[in-house]
């Protein structure tokens, strides 16, 4: 699944524009919704249940999707649509993704149904809140992709995963491949001896898959699966869900260096601390107390609202909310983190 399959939505097809008309409507157009609320132990995306068979026969973790309609004014519009019908959530702060056009896309029987091009959207709302149909459950995004929380050091799962790409990138016999595998792993995973990016979410995903160590792999291609020592590479969702999920995690964790959006996931009235914890949790990082602190206050990036807060299990802390004067002060203003990037081995 080469990454060259994800294009850039362009500027035009946004939130307040109609859905395409002439010959483009003979198009299928699918709409996914990747839905994120913070906490501070694990951020967690809204997830559905697909079934596997037409049958009801088994089923699939999935994202919150459904095809662009008549009824549909605009692409957001048919996106809230669907999220409200399958999840009763109403979405706040939403934001174009990617739109992707592969055509290989399955599911199952369901195959031939489905859409030639699926615009994707990130959703931030603050709060997990029940959702509304059995079928909707909030889960932690470290479940789909645990090898990229580094806020305890480098995760243990992430060990054999690399011993297995290594030897994947030179197993191939041909030189020239068999140095763009190693290319690659230098860029994504930072072997052998590189650094680790934390934005790099999709193109790691994208080379487990090429190596054949997702269950999506094995699905999709019809090869047996090279994970056959159980290799802990997350939770397969639907069709290429997880590669949606991937592209929303590294938007987000880039985004917050340059743009306040993680106050769209904090209460309206918060502690430093709890900021400082939401944002470790989105980037899969552990982040110095003083430095963040610092770093908050030189951005002007909050103000204080006289209260304080007894749930911090010490002396009690002040709280504080977003300075939405921020906005027109600077064009870019965000937490540009500093502890972003972490040696692998």
């Amino acid at each position: 699944m080469p990454l060259s399959r994800a294009i850039a939505a362009p500027a035009k097809l946004g939130s307040g524009d109609t859905a395409p008309a002439g010959r483009g409507a003979a198009l299928s157009i699918g709409l996914s919704a990747v839905i994120v609320a913070a906490s501070v132990q694990e951020p967690r995306v809204l997830t559905i249940r697909l079934p596997l068979r037409a049958d009801g026969g088994g089923s699939v973790e999935a994202l919150p999707s459904g095809p662009l309609e008549a009824e549909h004014r605009t692409l957001e519009i048919g996106l809230r649509t669907w999220v409200e019908r399958q999840t009763s959530q109403t979405l706040g702060y939403v934001e174009q993704l990617y739109t992707f056009g592969d055509r290989d896309r399955v599911a199952g029987e369901q195959s031939s149904a489905l859409p030639a091009l699926v615009v994707a959207y990130l959703a931030l709302v603050r709060e997990a809140r029940p959702a509304g149909s059995a079928d909707a459950v909030w889960q932690g995004w470290y479940r789909y992709f645990p090898w990229e929380d580094w806020r305890d050091g480098k995760p243990d799962v992430l060990g054999p995963i690399e011993e297995r790409l290594m030897r994947w990138a030179a197993e191939t016999a041909p030189e020239p491949e068999r140095r763009l595998r190693q290319e690659k792993l230098g860029l994504a995973f930072g072997l052998p001896a590189g650094s680790w990016n934390e934005e790099l979410v999709l193109e790691r995903y994208e080379l487990l898959y090429e190596a054949g160590l997702v269950a999506e792999a094995a699905r999709d291609l019809g090869r047996p699966s090279r994970s056959g020592d159980r290799l802990a590479t997350g939770v397969a969702m639907a069709l290429d869900h997880r590669r949606i999920l991937a592209t929303a995690i590294g938007r987000l964790r880039g985004k917050i260096k340059y743009r306040p959006v993680v106050f769209e996931l904090m209460p309206p009235a918060f502690t430093l601390l709890q900021l400082q914890r939401t944002v470790e949790a989105l980037a899969g990082v552990r982040l110095h107390k003083q430095n963040f602190r610092r770093l908050v206050e030189q951005q002007g990036l909050v103000e204080e609202t006289g209260g304080i807060s007894a749930a911090t299990g010490g002396r009690p802390a002040r709280l504080v909310r977003f300075r939405r004067d921020v906005l027109l002060e600077r064009p870019a203003p965000g937490l540009r983190l500093r502890a972003g990037r972490r040696t692998p081995g």
